[in-house]
């Protein structure tokens, strides 16, 4: 099976497992909007779970695991079956280790923390407190995150991705079942979140353990931490901190200017960036995660030439997905919001509001995607330093863009200007990978997202067509409104396939053929 099939079957199962996440995460959505609104709490809590979530994204899922699947990979392709276990253990010590620090520092430090991310909250405000309150019950769930995203890499490297995949579910589910449990118990409700958050890192760390112990993967102490891979790892993860979340970085940046903005702002800003992780998780990041160990594998091998266009299908296919989602976002955003989450609490201001939200970063959503699925390429090389470098850059970038947008165009403006430091962000890792590898075919690679946006405009214009036929204003008829939904959404994927096929687009000719192999199969 060639490298390209194999990232797509990953992609697959990984996407698939992401789907179920998303759809249990728009439940858990449509709960806490239900329940709590835009608001003074939601505002606190949001921001209370940036702080851990953002330290799991950096240390956890970004950093640690981009830094480990290489070097582990070498070991498993180059070295004995008992080195690779010494790595297992050192790497799963040495992240206990830092976890419990982060942990316990997070918890000390948290009304720091939380006057970081929300300046311009006065310490006496009762939403300042009830925001350190939150903070210090969800931060360890940083500790067991980051354990999960531990084993995650190994499970990954050894082709494994079905338990990672499916264990996100149980944060939402956790969540769900601590609001029905406890909202009416506590005495301020929103504690119920906390509590639900903490539970769902315990649960999907404990859910890899048998699929480790089948691996034959048993966590023990090992504190060499001299040992060269080690050294390695730790080396490629200092730079990782930054090159693997920067548009995470951004969307925090866009919480601690939002929390000077009306109240609501920040609401509106993370239940838009909910609705753009859907699209992101279920095909892109789902590309990403898959093509990580055959990035390194080929690597590993010295097939450059291979790698190169392994990257390259990569990208094709990740812009294939992403460029109709952005124009599907934007075409159909307030319809998505009303259906999903317009009622009780939530009226049509915040549906409104958060729907210039979704626009604007919905811009940059493509660019996003491709930034996913080129920077594996860097990590595969063991080369963490020039995401850094151009991470930094579109850091700043963003930072004059949201001074120039905030006033004009308020919360919609911070997501306006991730939007177009996530494009710059793109372009600039394109170049330099480009430069690295030698060649990544990019007359082939324009012409593809060329035809892939043409398509989707006529896809945004037949949904948005179908859409305007219902009044999105109020809540309600939500039976009517899941067809007319579902009818925009099923028109426009109709015409971008049909066009698609029409273009003779090689990304959806491949994608048809592997269906047909199925078929036969």
């Amino acid at each position: 099976m060639s490298e390209n099939h194999k990232i797509t079957k990953a992609a697959t199962l990984i996407g698939t497992g992401t789907l179920l996440s998303r759809i249990s995460g728009f439940v858990r959505d449509m709960v806490v909007a239900y329940f709590f609104g835009a608001g003074m709490a939601t505002d606190a809590f949001f921001v209370a779970f940036r702080i851990p979530n953002l330290w799991r994204r950096l240390v956890g899922e970004g950093s640690m695991t981009v830094s480990f699947i290489p070097v582990y990979t070498e070991y498993l392709i180059q070295r004995t079956e008992k080195e690779s276990e010494e790595v297992t253990h050192i790497a799963f010590t040495i992240a206990g280790v830092l976890l419990f620090v982060l942990t316990a520092l997070g918890i000390i430090f948290s009304p720091i923390l939380i006057k970081i991310f929300a300046w311009t909250w006065p310490s006496t405000s009762e939403k300042f407190q009830l925001a350190v309150t939150l903070n210090r019950i969800m931060f360890p769930y940083l500790f067991f995150i980051g354990l999960f995203a531990l084993s995650m890499g190994i499970l990954n490297s050894l082709r494994h991705f079905f338990a990672p995949a499916f264990a996100t579910i149980f944060l939402n589910l956790s969540i769900i079942v601590s609001v029905l449990l406890f909202y009416y118990r506590f005495q301020k409700p929103v504690m119920a979140l906390a509590i639900g958050v903490l539970v769902g890192g315990m649960v999907q760390f404990f859910f890899q353990l048998p699929f480790l112990s089948r691996k034959k993967i048993r966590f023990r102490f090992n504190f060499n931490f001299r040992h060269p891979a080690i050294k390695r790892i730790g080396f490629l993860m200092i730079p990782g901190l930054i090159g693997t979340a920067v548009y995470q970085i951004n969307e925090v940046i866009d919480t601690i200017f939002a929390t000077s903005l009306p109240d609501g702002s920040v609401s509106y800003l993370f239940y838009a960036g909910r609705l753009m992780e859907f699209p992101l998780g279920i095909f892109v990041i789902a590309i990403g995660t898959a093509a990580l160990p055959s990035f390194s594998s080929l690597v590993v091998q010295g097939k450059t030439e291979e790698l190169k266009e392994t990257v390259s299908f990569a990208f094709r296919l990740g812009s294939f997905i992403c460029i109709p989602a952005s124009v599907g976002l934007i075409a159909l955003s307030t319809p998505i919001l009303n259906l999903l989450l317009q009622r009780g609490a939530f009226d049509y201001f915040a549906t409104e509001m958060t729907a210039k939200a979704l626009l604007c970063y919905s811009i940059g959503l493509w660019a996003i995607g491709g930034v996913r699925v080129l920077a594996p390429a860097f990590y595969s090389l063991q080369d963490t330093w020039t995401p850094f470098k151009i991470g930094l850059i579109c850091l700043g970038v963003n930072i004059v863009l949201i001074l120039i947008f905030i006033h004009p165009l308020k919360h919609a403006g911070l997501a306006l200007a991730t939007g177009l430091s996530s494009i710059l962000n793109l372009i600039l890792l394109y170049w330099q990978l480009n430069r690295r590898l030698g060649g990544l075919d990019v007359a082939k690679n324009i012409k593809s997202m060329l035809l892939t946006f043409f398509c989707s405009l006529l896809m945004g214009w037949m949904a948005y067509l179908v859409c305007s036929l219902g009044d999105w204003t109020g809540s309600g008829n939500t039976i009517e409104k899941v067809f007319l939904l579902g009818a925009g959404m099923i028109a426009g994927i109709g015409v971008y396939l049909a066009s698609c096929y029409w273009m003779k687009n090689q990304e959806m000719l491949f994608l048809l053929d592997i269906v047909k192999r199925r078929v036969k199969h």
